[in-house]
């Protein structure tokens, strides 16, 4: 009796031993899930930041974010994976498409260059050469900008050559009108930092004296300056792609391996737990149906000796499913994060390229491009809340003047120093734009007929106390300001027009007040 009893103890004991495996199991599985949910998120996140890229990327990516919810689900999403894998090499295979066509492009510039009679020898040599060389296919963009670039050196080498019996050419109209245009278009391009000077100096010759040589190297110039930095962008698109492709491939084979893995070991479990139950039922019935207690001993210890051999098998899978999991998981997290420090960098980069394509370069104030979905907002909210909502254009008077007195770069000081005087004569829920060359639009939501004018006014007798001081001489600047109330019905290109007339209205009667369109 002391026998069967020590029996049903030591059964017990299994059982609880049991069920702490289960216990322990199901810890292991919400672990699993909750690293598993760690992963699926960042995919989502990655996924996010080469939103724009391609719109079929974009849509099997917003596919790859609504499968991978859950555990559950990785086996819907894996197709999805190959799918975007496949497009990243597509978005490489369009980089190259392009550069081919690319060299192509300049081998036909090149044979229509063969076809000058007026070449000299030693340059035609130079010129088969580099045909040669394009033979060979482009691999980069850095292969291609610098073929462009001698391109352009031979356009040169033959233009001086044509014009070089002549020692002064004569500077047309049109070559001033073209000098101005390209010192406007310069103005309105949002240039590197380590280019602005060059820039400002380009600036300043194009709006002097200008001579033809100048005026082709000025376009020579910013031609260059172009094509590095739209070389830049691309090779940072290139890159970032590259990189995603490689973590997401990365992503893929780890999440198919672990998801085999777990199916294996969800089998063997399932076998093990099978076998388990059954030597446990065995010794419940044993130690019913047996009345022999040698007997009951005998058959109780081989089926606890199978049981506990069932237990430590169990225990050394489980063991190593937890080593597999950890290596997984360490694996994709030190990829992870190197792929998630690379998304967000490029993200910044990203999100910095629109911040700048919204401010004019010069000013630093909204451009005509933020100026026009501000309004549409503003008058959305006119038309929703019936709130009140102006519109104002001012100009700075005379500015010509300051600009052929005292040089561009004072006329650009002038402009930077009454932007931020407008831009700080406003409330937070008003806004000003530069419209462009010295005329700003203001956004003014919320003010009463009453209290207009004398807004406006005081904007405009701060920009008059402004001290200016150029060559030592002092220098009042004033504004013209034209204002116009959105009314019922109306829109906004209306009450521009009605602002921009009130403008006019303002310089025609002596400049420096404001008119206000009634």
């Amino acid at each position: 009796m002391k026998q069967s009893e020590t029996t049903i103890s030591q059964i017990s004991l299994m059982k609880q031993k049991l069920h702490a495996a289960k216990i322990a199991l199901e810890d292991i599985n919400t672990d699993r899930n909750d690293k598993l949910k760690t992963l699926i998120q960042f995919i989502s996140h990655l996924s996010l930041a080469c939103k724009g890229q391609n719109l079929e990327l974009d849509n099997k990516l917003a596919k790859l974010r609504h499968h991978m919810q859950s555990f559950d689900q990785v086996d819907e999403a894996l197709p999805e994976l190959v799918d975007i894998e496949r497009l990243l090499k597509s978005q490489y295979s369009q980089t190259m498409s392009r550069l081919e066509d690319s060299r192509l492009g300049l081998s036909r510039v090149i044979r229509q260059i063969q076809r000058v009679n007026a070449v000299p020898d030693k340059l035609k040599k130079e010129i088969t050469y580099f045909k040669q060389e394009l033979n060979k296919p482009f691999h980069t963009v850095w292969e291609y900008i610098p073929k462009v670039e001698k391109l352009v050196s031979f356009y040169e080498e033959i233009l001086k050559q044509e014009f070089a019996d002549t020692d002064s050419y004569d500077i047309l109209p049109q070559h001033i009108q073209l000098a101005k245009e390209l010192a406007a278009k310069i103005a309105e391009v949002e240039f590197r930092k380590d280019q602005r000077d060059q820039i400002l100096v380009l600036k300043e010759v194009l709006l002097s004296d200008i001579t033809v040589n100048t005026l082709l190297e000025s376009y020579q110039t910013i031609l260059s300056l172009l094509l590095d930095n739209i070389a830049r962008e691309k090779t940072a698109s290139q890159d970032f792609l590259f990189a995603l492709n490689d973590a997401l491939t990365i992503v893929r084979d780890v999440v198919n391996s672990t998801y085999n893995n777990s199916q294996r070991s969800e089998q063997l479990k399932g076998q093990l737990n099978k076998e388990i139950n059954l030597r446990v039922n065995n010794a419940d019935e044993l130690v019913i149906d047996v009345d022999n207690i040698t007997e009951l001993k005998t058959q109780l210890t081989i089926q606890l000796s199978s049981l506990r051999d069932a237990l430590s098998r169990k225990e050394a899978l489980e063991q190593r499913e937890q080593a597999i999991l950890r290596k997984s998981i360490e694996s994709m997290r030190k990829e992870l994060n190197a792929m998630s420090n690379e998304a967000n960098s490029y993200k910044e980069k990203l999100f910095e390229h629109q911040k700048l394509n919204l401010l004019d370069p010069l000013t630093q104030l909204a451009n005509r491009t933020a100026l026009e979905d501000r309004m549409e907002q503003e008058y959305r909210n006119h038309l929703r809340f019936k709130s009140p909502l102006w519109i104002a254009v001012t100009d700075i008077d005379h500015f010509k003047a300051i600009n052929d007195n005292f040089g561009h770069s004072t006329g650009d000081k002038t402009l930077q120093v009454i932007a931020m005087a407008l831009k700080n004569s406003l409330r937070d829920s008003e806004f000003v734009a530069r419209y462009g060359g010295e005329e700003f639009v203001l956004l003014l939501p919320g003010i009463t007929d009453e209290h207009i004018s004398l807004m406006l006014n005081r904007v405009r007798e701060k920009i008059k106390n402004i001290p200016f001081k150029f060559k030592n001489q002092r220098i009042t600047v004033t504004l013209s300001i034209g204002a116009a109330q959105v009314m019922e019905n109306e829109t906004l290109e209306e009450a521009f027009e009605r602002a921009d007339a009130a403008l006019y209205q303002a310089k025609n009667n002596g400049r420096d007040r404001v008119v206000i369109d009634i």
